[in-house]
Protein backbone atom coordinates (compact mmCIF):
# COMPACT_ATOMS: atom_id res chain seq x y z
CA UNK A 1 0.00 0.00 0.00
CA UNK A 2 1.49 3.34 -1.03
CA UNK A 3 1.51 6.32 1.31
CA UNK A 4 1.80 10.07 0.84
CA UNK A 5 3.52 12.97 2.59
CA UNK A 6 0.16 13.70 4.24
CA UNK A 7 0.17 10.19 5.73
CA UNK A 8 3.59 10.88 7.22
CA UNK A 9 2.29 14.18 8.60
CA UNK A 10 -0.77 12.47 10.11
CA UNK A 11 1.34 9.78 11.76
CA UNK A 12 3.66 12.44 13.10
CA UNK A 13 0.73 14.32 14.64
CA UNK A 14 -0.63 11.13 16.21
CA UNK A 15 2.65 10.02 17.74
CA UNK A 16 4.68 13.20 18.20
CA UNK A 17 7.66 11.52 16.52
CA UNK A 18 10.00 12.89 13.89
CA UNK A 19 9.29 12.77 10.17
CA UNK A 20 11.97 10.17 9.39
CA UNK A 21 10.73 7.81 12.13
CA UNK A 22 7.17 8.10 10.81
CA UNK A 23 8.24 7.57 7.22
CA UNK A 24 10.23 4.47 8.25
CA UNK A 25 7.22 3.08 10.14
CA UNK A 26 4.95 3.49 7.10
CA UNK A 27 7.55 1.93 4.81
CA UNK A 28 7.87 -1.07 7.11
CA UNK A 29 4.10 -1.52 7.20
CA UNK A 30 3.14 -0.89 3.57
CA UNK A 31 1.52 2.44 4.37
CA UNK A 32 -0.95 1.01 6.91
CA UNK A 33 -1.43 3.73 9.54
CA UNK A 34 -2.61 1.52 12.43
CA UNK A 35 0.09 -1.07 11.83
CA UNK A 36 2.67 1.71 11.67
CA UNK A 37 1.54 3.02 15.06
CA UNK A 38 1.69 -0.48 16.52
CA UNK A 39 5.17 -0.95 15.01
CA UNK A 40 6.34 2.26 16.67
CA UNK A 41 4.85 1.24 19.99
CA UNK A 42 6.64 -2.10 19.87
CA UNK A 43 9.86 -0.16 19.49
CA UNK A 44 8.85 1.99 22.44
CA UNK A 45 8.92 5.17 20.41
CA UNK A 46 5.32 6.36 20.20
CA UNK A 47 4.61 6.21 23.91
CA UNK A 48 7.85 7.95 24.82
CA UNK A 49 7.30 10.79 22.35
CA UNK A 50 4.24 11.96 24.30
CA UNK A 51 6.46 12.36 27.36
CA UNK A 52 9.05 14.46 25.52
CA UNK A 53 7.89 17.81 26.93
CA UNK A 54 8.02 16.67 30.54
CA UNK A 55 10.88 17.72 32.80
CA UNK A 56 13.29 15.03 33.99
CA UNK A 57 15.12 16.57 36.95
CA UNK A 58 15.83 13.50 39.09
CA UNK A 59 18.13 10.60 38.29
CA UNK A 60 21.55 9.24 39.12
CA UNK A 61 25.21 9.59 38.17
CA UNK A 62 26.70 6.19 37.38
CA UNK A 63 30.41 5.39 37.57
CA UNK A 64 31.65 2.43 35.55
CA UNK A 65 35.24 1.18 35.55
CA UNK A 66 36.02 -1.44 32.92
CA UNK A 67 37.88 -4.53 34.22
CA UNK A 68 41.59 -3.78 34.17
CA UNK A 69 41.09 -0.22 35.32
CA UNK A 70 42.14 1.43 32.04
CA UNK A 71 38.76 2.87 31.01
CA UNK A 72 36.23 4.67 33.20
CA UNK A 73 32.94 6.45 32.57
CA UNK A 74 30.74 8.88 34.47
CA UNK A 75 27.25 9.38 33.06
CA UNK A 76 24.21 11.30 34.32
CA UNK A 77 20.80 9.94 33.32
CA UNK A 78 17.65 11.76 34.42
CA UNK A 79 14.12 10.63 35.26
CA UNK A 80 11.07 12.60 36.39
CA UNK A 81 10.87 11.29 39.96
CA UNK A 82 13.22 10.10 42.67
CA UNK A 83 11.06 6.95 42.94
CA UNK A 84 12.03 5.88 39.42
CA UNK A 85 15.65 6.96 39.98
CA UNK A 86 15.81 4.36 42.78
CA UNK A 87 14.14 1.71 40.60
CA UNK A 88 16.27 -1.33 39.76
CA UNK A 89 15.27 -1.26 36.06
CA UNK A 90 16.31 2.39 35.76
CA UNK A 91 19.63 1.77 37.50
CA UNK A 92 20.32 -1.18 35.20
CA UNK A 93 19.59 1.03 32.19
CA UNK A 94 22.07 3.66 33.40
CA UNK A 95 24.73 0.98 33.96
CA UNK A 96 24.21 -0.36 30.43
CA UNK A 97 24.58 3.12 28.95
CA UNK A 98 27.81 3.64 30.91
CA UNK A 99 29.11 0.30 29.62
CA UNK A 100 28.21 1.30 26.05
CA UNK A 101 30.15 4.56 26.38
CA UNK A 102 33.16 2.65 27.73
CA UNK A 103 33.14 0.17 24.84
CA UNK A 104 31.96 2.35 21.92
CA UNK A 105 34.39 2.79 19.04
CA UNK A 106 34.39 5.49 17.86
CA UNK A 107 33.85 6.98 21.29
CA UNK A 108 30.90 9.41 21.48
CA UNK A 109 31.80 13.06 21.99
CA UNK A 110 28.33 14.60 22.28
CA UNK A 111 24.97 13.41 23.61
CA UNK A 112 22.72 14.82 20.86
CA UNK A 113 23.09 16.16 17.32
CA UNK A 114 22.15 19.60 18.62
CA UNK A 115 25.26 19.66 20.82
CA UNK A 116 27.69 19.18 17.92
CA UNK A 117 29.56 22.45 17.47
CA UNK A 118 30.00 24.21 14.13
CA UNK A 119 33.76 24.30 14.72
CA UNK A 120 33.80 20.52 15.00
CA UNK A 121 31.73 20.12 11.81
CA UNK A 122 33.95 22.57 9.91
CA UNK A 123 37.07 20.67 10.98
CA UNK A 124 35.60 17.31 10.01
CA UNK A 125 34.50 18.67 6.63
CA UNK A 126 37.98 20.04 5.95
CA UNK A 127 39.58 16.69 6.82
CA UNK A 128 37.06 14.80 4.68
CA UNK A 129 37.74 17.15 1.77
CA UNK A 130 41.52 16.71 2.03
CA UNK A 131 41.16 12.93 2.17
CA UNK A 132 38.77 12.88 -0.79
CA UNK A 133 41.00 15.14 -2.88
CA UNK A 134 43.96 12.86 -2.16
CA UNK A 135 42.19 10.05 -4.01
CA UNK A 136 42.54 12.00 -7.25
CA UNK A 137 38.89 11.49 -8.13
CA UNK A 138 36.89 14.08 -10.14
CA UNK A 139 35.37 17.06 -8.33
CA UNK A 140 31.80 15.72 -8.49
CA UNK A 141 32.90 12.43 -6.89
CA UNK A 142 34.90 14.27 -4.23
CA UNK A 143 31.77 16.26 -3.37
CA UNK A 144 29.73 13.07 -2.95
CA UNK A 145 32.44 11.50 -0.76
CA UNK A 146 32.47 14.55 1.52
CA UNK A 147 28.67 14.65 1.65
CA UNK A 148 28.53 10.97 2.61
CA UNK A 149 31.09 11.49 5.36
CA UNK A 150 29.23 14.45 6.83
CA UNK A 151 25.92 12.55 6.72
CA UNK A 152 27.44 9.77 8.80
CA UNK A 153 29.33 11.97 11.27
CA UNK A 154 26.45 12.23 13.73
CA UNK A 155 26.23 8.43 14.02
CA UNK A 156 29.90 8.38 14.93
CA UNK A 157 30.09 11.16 17.51
CA UNK A 158 26.58 11.49 19.03
CA UNK A 159 25.74 9.03 21.79
CA UNK A 160 22.01 8.93 21.01
CA UNK A 161 22.67 8.16 17.32
CA UNK A 162 25.06 5.24 17.93
CA UNK A 163 23.94 1.61 17.59
CA UNK A 164 23.51 0.20 21.11
CA UNK A 165 26.39 -2.24 21.66
CA UNK A 166 24.17 -4.74 23.49
CA UNK A 167 21.55 -4.63 20.71
CA UNK A 168 22.91 -3.08 17.47
CA UNK A 169 19.44 -3.17 15.89
CA UNK A 170 18.57 -0.20 18.11
CA UNK A 171 20.22 3.17 18.51
CA UNK A 172 20.77 4.46 22.03
CA UNK A 173 17.86 6.86 21.41
CA UNK A 174 15.55 4.01 20.42
CA UNK A 175 16.64 1.95 23.42
CA UNK A 176 16.03 4.93 25.72
CA UNK A 177 12.60 5.38 24.13
CA UNK A 178 11.76 1.72 24.79
CA UNK A 179 12.71 2.08 28.43
CA UNK A 180 10.76 5.33 28.70
CA UNK A 181 7.65 3.44 27.55
CA UNK A 182 8.32 0.54 29.94
CA UNK A 183 9.12 2.64 33.01
CA UNK A 184 6.45 5.25 32.30
CA UNK A 185 8.52 8.40 32.78
CA UNK A 186 10.61 10.60 30.55
CA UNK A 187 14.24 9.46 30.67
CA UNK A 188 17.12 11.49 29.28
CA UNK A 189 20.91 11.32 29.15
CA UNK A 190 22.23 14.67 30.28
CA UNK A 191 26.01 14.34 30.09
CA UNK A 192 28.92 11.94 30.28
CA UNK A 193 32.70 11.81 30.56
CA UNK A 194 34.95 8.98 29.42
CA UNK A 195 38.43 8.51 30.85
CA UNK A 196 41.06 6.41 29.09
CA UNK A 197 44.26 5.59 30.96
CA UNK A 198 47.19 7.61 29.60
CA UNK A 199 45.08 9.50 27.07
CA UNK A 200 46.73 12.78 26.15
CA UNK A 201 50.05 11.88 27.75
CA UNK A 202 53.25 11.41 25.79
CA UNK A 203 54.62 8.07 26.94
CA UNK A 204 58.23 8.05 28.01
CA UNK A 205 60.64 6.06 25.89
CA UNK A 206 62.84 4.00 28.22
CA UNK A 207 66.55 3.70 27.45
CA UNK A 208 68.13 2.03 30.46
CA UNK A 209 71.60 1.77 28.87
CA UNK A 210 71.74 5.52 28.30
CA UNK A 211 70.52 6.16 31.87
CA UNK A 212 73.24 3.92 33.34
CA UNK A 213 75.89 5.61 31.21
CA UNK A 214 74.71 9.06 32.26
CA UNK A 215 74.78 8.08 35.94
CA UNK A 216 78.53 7.16 35.92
Amino acid sequence: MAFTANDVKTLREKTGLGMMDCKKALEENNGDMEQAIEWLRKKGMAASAKKADRIAAEGIVEAYIHPGGRVGVLVEVNAETDFVARNEAFQRLVKEIAMHIAAADPAPRFVTKEEVTQDFLDTEKRIAMEQALATGKPANIVEKIVEGKMNSIFKEVCLLEQPFIMNPDLTIQQYLSQKTAEIGEKLSIRRFTKYVMGEGLEKRSENFAAEVAAAK
